[in-house]
């Protein structure tokens, strides 16, 4: 439990509701947490999940702290969340006193404390290179999350709810980040096995024209399969709801002319009916940054930094050729 001091505006929110219920009010910040990222997500399913909890459980907590305040604070309907009036006017203070326990927890674990750094899902480049990471010598002590995509990601960084995170770069980043490139990572394309070019060994990307363009989300929020639809001439799309690996391989099975592309590292999952196949000449680069806030590097930081040149440099991470590679935007800078 904590209560609201070094919150003025929660502060004065919780003094007015006092004098409108005649009742003192606590704040618990599990349920405080989960009112915050609710409203921050919009939506109670991907809130849960970047909290490591499960639905159910957010709601109860959300609800708890309905209750202690006596005030709903969001509603929802079949659009998602939004916030009611109260649940707007309680929102900063809130903010704030999540702020503020994290600088109190910070004190007693110091300045060695672990980096709280976003690792995005188990198929994306972030998480892999961290493991690679964990146990070099001089690597700091991490607290990975997971986010979505790098709009969540910066929005993250820049309310101080996590020190770092990854994401492709792309302007404009946000003022007040700042970033370094980590990685390149290799992408092949995965085909239906009935799909006409499913026997070859590998494949030039415009070779993919005439196929269908298989997208977890609009290719208006997606802008390196957007880049690489209009690159290589890929003029249809189906958007698929983005529900897995497994489910978006089933659907893609199904479709003789749909291809998807995913990372070339990656571990590919025994899936019926489709097969992943190289692309050449050139190859697909998605560059991964990681991403902090600039002139307030947190704790260690420096020290993730330079863990991460040294295991790109020694796992070739960087190398890029414009001759033999692509990359939605000119060649990267690489110091």
């Amino acid at each position: 439990m904590v209560t609201t001091h070094g919150c003025r505006r929660c502060v004065s929110y919780l003094y007015a509701e006092r004098e409108r219920y005649g009742a003192d009010v606590d704040l618990d910040l599990a349920t405080v947490r989960a009112f915050v990222r609710a409203a921050h997500e919009r939506h109670f399913g991907r809130a849960a999940a970047n909290l490591g909890i499960t639905q159910q459980a957010l709601s109860k907590r959300v609800a708890r702290l309905e209750s202690s305040l006596g005030v709903r604070l969001l509603d929802r309907d079949q659009h998602g969340v939004r916030l009611t009036d109260a649940g707007a006017r309680f929102l900063p203070g809130a903010e704030e006193t999540l702020r503020a326990s994290d600088r109190a927890v910070a004190t007693l674990v110091g300045e060695h404390g672990p980096l709280h750094i976003d690792v995005w899902g188990h198929l994306f480049a972030p998480l892999r290179t961290v493991a690679q990471v964990t146990n070099v010598p001089g690597a700091p002590p991490l607290r990975p999350g997971h986010g979505r995509d790098l709009p969540t990601v910066a929005a993250a960084v820049v309310r101080g709810e996590i020190d770092a995170g990854f994401g492709r770069v792309h302007p404009p980043l946000p003022d007040g980040l700042t970033h370094r490139l980590v990685r390149l990572e290799p992408v092949d394309v995965v085909l239906s096995a009935d799909h006409r070019l499913a026997g070859a060994t590998s494949l030039r990307p415009d070779q993919l024209r005439g196929s269908v363009l298989h997208a977890p989300a609009d290719l208006d929020r997606l802008d390196f399969l957007a880049r690489f639809a209009e690159r290589f001439g890929i003029n249809e799309h189906l958007t698929i709801p983005n529900l897995g690996l497994a489910p978006m391989l089933s659907t893609l099975a199904t479709d003789p002319r749909g291809f998807a592309l995913l990372p070339a590292d990656v571990e590919f999952p025994e899936a019926p009916g489709v097969t992943a196949i190289p692309l050449v000449d050139p190859t697909p680069l998605y560059a991964w940054s990681l991403i902090w806030r600039s002139g307030a590097e947190p704790p260690l930081l420096e020290s993730l930094v330079t863990v991460l040149v040294r295991t790109a440099g020694e796992n070739r991470w960087l190398e890029y050729d414009p001759a033999r590679d692509w990359l939605p935007t000119q060649q990267p800078t690489i110091d």
